[in-house]
């Protein structure tokens, strides 16, 4: 069995919650069901971005261990939405 990792990290500017968020209250898609904003326009992959392998001391490497996580090993898109209990927000 093989395991996708995917190299994508999903980018939302606060305005873009914010109508994500206003546009979901009144739905009736979203009654007691999780809203994931991960817009597929949004999404960038780690081939466009630039980063240089950095070591440093505390507190610096934390950032740049969640970094890591985030554009390298794709912990923020390494997941699928369960229709039961969840919905994404581009598709209301």
């Amino acid at each position: 069995m093989s395991v996708r990792i995917p190299n994508e990290v999903v980018f939302n500017g606060e305005e873009d919650i914010a109508t994500y968020t206003i546009r979901a209250v009144d739905d009736p898609r979203t009654l007691n069901k999780t809203l994931y904003i991960k817009p597929s326009g949004n999404t960038i992959s780690f081939n466009d971005l630039v980063l240089d392998d950095v070591y440093s001391p505390p507190p610096t490497n934390v950032f740049l261990a969640i970094g890591h996580a985030v554009f390298v090993k794709g912990d923020q898109t390494n997941f699928e939405i369960e229709l039961s209990f969840g919905v994404e927000a581009s598709e209301l």
